[in-house]
């Protein structure tokens, strides 16, 4: 494979370099986490900080990460969990402090990406390449003027895309970038950025992803009694993906505002990898054809010195074809969600220590599939936020409350009844020492979250009766960031949170047999305790740069739903006592070596019991990769090469969904 893929670009007259994957996780240290966007529009205020830490990867991080995509990324953050059922078409999705991937928000340039169906964002579907900065908030934002969707999630992912920037006088610019890896890929992407005016820019994007998805993986198993029932080296056969992706967007600056249109489609036609049991290796013929298309606006203006709106709207469409050729009983199901949302967001100063908010959504859902018996979904749901920010010397407030009014129509079978509900929210900082290096903080937070059109009507399965989850988060921590004046250690950066989590009729979502068809089981009170720590350095030693970052998360997530059940007080599935990342960038002249460690301790598979035949060991994978810059006139030429899996692990994020082995990757990038 390494012959094949080395051949391939030296026939291109490309010359190969390399790099390693690490990265450095930014604390923000700048006003409020959309600063950059309000001093282009001269906003109300600019020295209100974060009052909670977010963990960021932006510009040369993200492409100096081992990651295909998001959701690669997203696991060197502390306290998540990826679920990934294998190779580059296997479904990828985020779980955040064990709360479920219900429960997290994924937003994309500020707007909520949705799944009414089963309300699941395949993380997979959006590549690196066009993508800015990934932030990652527990509880939410510190900012308060936003839409009320973003009140309403336990933790939230903000996906940024890039924005167009032109240097000198240039009006153009175009990249170029190309992908292969050992594992037959051929990924070509293109972005060109063009100003029209002094006001007025745009940007179109496109990519071309193509994999066979064969790769090796180890397959065994053994007795309860410890003893190996048999063990072979087998092939992925099923997780080939072939995926279109196009964008484009049109900035505007205005007096004392903004505006800005984006448009998004995806198509893909792709295996769904199967559970690799009873020695059955071939695939199972069972396929996902998707298109997913979008377009949203966001319009934001200071229209007096202390009051500032802004509006955002989106339609989505999105069309699922799944096909099983191989069962008994062919299948061909087809899915169609159609999505409309508005938001209105305001905010007021009263003084410049003392901000009020409010915003009201409205978003439209409905679902058709023609599937026997279906209900035909429609969900009309209404949400209104007020929010405050109050500064008293070293001490920082915030407070928010988010009603929640959900209606719903059927055209077949019973709807589910009406919802209104309120939930409140409170966050807390404060800096005991005049050094302002230290800072102390504090949230909880309740949520709802409402049961997906796959939970309350899936034909046969799902129950409109279904009670909704609700959760508590309480948080306590503390953040010390210092930077100095040493020749060689520049800055050090410290977080340590300890948390509670306590979620009540948490419903867990489960394959069951396939990858498109789930069983909901409703676990009734689950109780998370963790704690999780991050730690990061900078030195330089003369032109030679050092960052090093260390993160860990414990957590003990036990299921108390029933005393009479054997499986009172076990971890709930999937869910490791001990994980953590340790990365290390280090950057000389127009190098770039990056080393990256991620683990992953001891769990146990979707049964509830801990008992020695669910349990699932450890896994650990070492990447490493170095890349090379080179200029020429005003143009720059990228290259870099990636090691991932370096030790050849076989390993199952998910049990019986074997991962890659150990895999190459070139990168070519060419910037006009």
């Amino acid at each position: 494979m390494v012959t094949r893929l080395t051949s391939r670009f030296f026939t291109t007259a490309v010359a190969i370099f390399a790099t390693a994957s690490s990265f450095c996780f930014s604390q923000s240290k700048k006003d409020t986490i959309d600063e950059t966007e309000i001093l282009k529009v001269e906003v109300y205020k600019k020295n209100f900080k974060e009052i909670l830490p977010v963990q960021t990867l932006s510009g040369e991080q993200l492409e100096r990460l081992n990651s295909q995509s998001v959701a690669d990324a997203l696991r060197y953050f502390s306290g998540v969990q990826i679920k990934d059922y294998g190779g580059i078409g296997g479904l990828k999705t985020i779980n955040i402090r064990s709360m479920g991937s219900q429960h997290v928000g994924v937003f994309y340039d500020g707007i909520q990406l949705g799944n009414a169906q089963n309300g699941v964002v395949d993380l997979g579907r959006f590549s690196l390449d066009d993508i800015e900065e990934i932030s990652l908030y527990n509880g939410q934002k510190s900012e308060i003027f936003q839409p009320a969707k973003d009140f309403g999630s336990s933790g939230s992912i903000y996906l940024q895309p890039k924005t167009p920037n032109f240097k000198f006088d240039k009006k153009t610019n175009l990249v170029l970038r190309l992908k292969n890896s050992s594992i037959d890929l051929f990924n070509p992407s293109f972005r060109l950025e063009q100003k029209i005016s002094d006001k007025i820019s745009a940007s179109f994007s496109s990519e071309f992803l193509q994999s066979d998805g064969v790769y090796r993986f180890r397959y065994y198993k053994k007795y309860p009694d410890g003893a190996l029932a048999y063990d072979t080296i087998a092939r992925r056969f099923d997780s080939d993906i072939k995926a279109k992706r196009f964008e484009t967007s049109f900035h505007g600056i205005m007096n004392n505002g903004t505006w800005n249109v984006r448009g998004y489609g995806y198509i893909s036609n792709r295996g769904i990898p199967s559970a690799i049991v009873n020695n059955r290796f071939d695939g199972r013929g069972q396929r996902l054809v998707e298109e997913n298309y979008f377009v949203q606006a966001n319009f934001r203006k200071k229209l007096f010195p202390k009051f500032e709106t802004q509006f955002k709207a989106k339609f989505a469409y999105d069309y699922t074809k799944y096909i099983d050729t191989v069962s008994s009983i062919k299948i061909q199901n087809q899915y169609i969600q159609r999505e409309v949302y508005l938001s209105s967001s305001n905010i007021y100063s009263v003084t410049p220590d003392w901000d009020v908010s409010a915003s009201f959504d409205f978003q439209y859902n409905n679902l058709d599939a023609d599937l026997v018996n279906f209900s035909f979904p429609t969900r009309y749901t209404s949400l209104v936020s007020f929010a405050t920010t109050y500064q008293w010397k070293k001490l920082k407030f915030l407070g928010s409350v988010l009603g929640t009014f959900v209606h719903e129509d059927v055209q077949l079978n019973a709807k589910s009844p009406d919802k209104n509900i309120w939930t409140p929210a409170t966050f807390l900082s404060y800096q005991p020492f005049d050094s302002k290096d230290f800072t102390l903080r504090a949230f909880y937070k309740r949520i709802f979250r409402m049961p997906t059109f796959n939970d309350l009507y899936y034909t046969m399965i799902g129950n409109s009766f279904l009670e909704p989850e609700f959760t508590n988060q309480y948080n306590l921590g503390f953040t010390y960031h210092k930077d100095f004046n040493n020749q060689n250690f520049k800055a050090l950066y410290f977080k340590v949170d300890g948390y509670f989590n306590k979620v009540e009729n948490k419903i867990i979502a489960s394959p069951t047999g396939n990858m498109f068809r789930w069983m909901m089981l409703n676990l009734g009170e689950v109780e998370i305790l963790g704690t999780d720590v991050n730690l990061q350095g900078e030195m330089h030693f003369g032109k030679l740069k050092i960052k090093p970052l260390i993160n860990y998360t414990f957590q003990r997530a036990r299921d108390f739903s029933d005393r009479g059940e054997t499986y009172f007080g076990h971890q709930i599935p999937y869910t490791p006592w001990h994980s953590g990342t340790f990365s290390l960038m280090s950057d000389y002249k127009d190098w770039s070596f990056n080393y990256s460690f991620v683990y992953v301790g001891e769990r146990y598979d979707g049964q509830q019991n801990n008992i020695q035949y669910n349990y699932i060991q450890p896994w650990y994978t070492h990447d490493l990769s170095v890349q090379k810059k080179m200029n020429w006139k005003n143009h720059q030429f990228k290259a870099s090469f990636e090691v991932n899996n370096i030790f050849n692990q076989y390993y199952d994020v998910v049990l019986n969904y074997p991962m890659p082995g150990r895999n190459f990757k070139l990168i070519l990038s060419f910037t006009l």
